[in-house]
């Protein structure tokens, strides 16, 4: 029986020579192309894009010689790009949607296959449903052109996707004060997309920026996966120290994630990171309109929302639920507990560049590093303490899940539980106005349990009591 694949959160990801093959890769491609076909598309234009990871660039190509055999056209990336300048070009070029090849943050032993709409953001949960359904069971069924008759036809179009997107950046933030501030800014693109970027943003002034892990190396040296959170940056923290950087800005594989350390060499969570690019557009460039939020990231925004008198949505984890609703609602930001941030006036995907410039224009309109503009935001709306466990799981979920479901636990972690929610996985809302959150990864074998308190001495018990509630310890 040939192998199922399935779309996930963020759509398909596998492991490279087991799951992840040419012929699977190709019947993915397939059912994305039947897809578009029955919403009418055929003959229009689809962005394909890749990463750094080992292969990625032929993985792409395989798609676009089965878009094209389908009756499409499409726009290849002329080498390894961001997901969000991919997600942008959709928009640019007036194309039906996208296909990039990465796995984003997964180990290197993985790869995967993201699809974008034709707003260059997340497909809905039904939509991914279908695509699923429409890919062949056999590689046999699968329509394919040779790239190289594809090219010479016309149908498949190399292209350089960066000068359009550096031109709508400019649109969004002005880069000339940040490039005259004088900062001195250290970036890890994690071996991958990212690499180069920030150089080329903000050359020509008195502020300097410096990479490390800017080269492709699909095996990921020095970190166990590239994402933006401990271990994974404790290199990047340990040279912004040795540096003297007054900021170290981290993107995921695929870039379209944030991490920041502090000038001090501490890393600043995903949930402040947040808060902190909510903030810079409510009060610093006084923006309104609605914040959208996954479960699983801070309650601060919730804070937020009262004081400026803008909406809060919250949905279920990943930008397949957090794209429709920015749009649907016309938000301000959006974001998930990822590292992962969408503004209004760019396309609803996250983008780790744009929201890396944010957090150093921000720091340069209120003359702050980023400490002291999380002791700003505390003072403000209070504290948030956050920290994640991330549990390898294979096997039958539904034990975990009943055991989770059935807990009436009447505290977690020494505070009283007094509200229970079921959005996304199983969430217990604390007397502090923290919570605790577990659920099962759509995107890995992973059981995660997360929390947020105010009471920095109660996290670890709030994540061991989830643990416990879990069956786990």
């Amino acid at each position: 029986m040939a192998y199922k694949i399935k779309f996930g959160t963020d759509g398909w990801r596998g492991r490279i020579a087991e799951d992840y093959t040419f012929a699977n890769v190709r019947r993915a491609a397939q059912g994305f192309a039947s897809y578009l076909a029955e919403k009418g598309h055929r003959g229009k234009w689809v962005v394909v894009g890749h990463d750094k990871r080992f292969h990625s660039e032929n993985f792409a190509a395989a798609v676009a010689e089965v878009l094209a055999a389908n009756g499409f056209r499409v726009y290849l990336t002329n080498g390894a790009t961001p997901t969000p300048v991919i997600s942008y070009s959709v928009v640019d070029k007036g194309a039906v949607g996208a296909v990039n090849i990465t796995a984003s943050h997964n180990p290197p032993t993985d790869n995967g296959f993201k699809v974008r709409d034709e707003h260059g953001g997340a497909i809905d949960p039904e939509g991914l449903r279908r695509i699923e359904a429409l890919i062949p069971p056999s590689a046999d069924e699968v329509k394919r052109v040779k790239l190289e008759d594809a090219l010479n036809e016309g149908t498949v179009v190399y292209f350089d996707p960066a000068p359009a997107y550096i031109e709508h950046i400019k649109t969004l933030v002005d880069l000339e004060p940040i490039k005259e501030a004088g900062l001195k800014v250290l970036v890890d693109p994690m071996w991958g997309n990212g690499a180069g970027w920030f150089p080329r943003l903000l050359e020509g002034g008195k502020t300097v920026v410096e990479e490390i892990h800017n080269i492709r190396n699909p095996i990921f040296p020095e970190m166990k996966r590239p994402e933006p959170i401990p271990p994974n940056i404790n290199v990047g923290l340990q040279e912004t120290v040795r540096r003297g950087a007054d900021v170290l800005i981290v993107n995921d594989g695929d870039a379209d994630r944030l991490g920041v350390g502090d000038e001090h060499g501490n890393f600043v969570n995903q949930l402040r990171v947040y808060a902190l690019l909510a903030y810079y557009l409510l009060e610093v460039r006084g923006q309104r309109g609605p914040i959208v939020k996954t479960i699983s990231t801070t309650t601060l925004l919730n804070k937020m929302g009262k004081i400026y008198g803008v909406p809060v949505y919250e949905t279920g984890v990943g930008f397949k639920y957090v794209a429709p609703k920015m749009l649907e609602v016309d938000a301000l930001i959006g974001g998930e507990e990822s590292g992962g941030y969408a503004f209004r006036g760019n396309v609803p995907e996250r983008d780790g560049i744009l929201a890396g410039l944010y957090i150093l224009d921000m720091m340069v309109k209120l003359n702050r590093k980023p400490d002291e503009l999380v002791q700003l935001i505390f003072e403000k709306f209070g504290p948030s303490y956050y920290d994640r466990i991330d549990v390898p799981f294979t096997g039958d979920r539904e034990p975990i899940e009943e055991r989770v479901r059935n807990a009436k636990p009447e505290t977690i972690g020494g505070l009283k539980v007094v509200g229970f929610r079921t959005i996304d996985g199983y969430q217990f809302m604390l007397e502090d106005g923290g919570w605790l959150l577990i659920r099962f990864s759509g995107t890995e074998p992973l059981l995660r349990v997360y929390c947020e308190t105010t009471h920095p001495d109660r996290v670890q018990a709030i994540l061991d009591d989830g643990l416990r509630i879990a069956g786990l310890k």
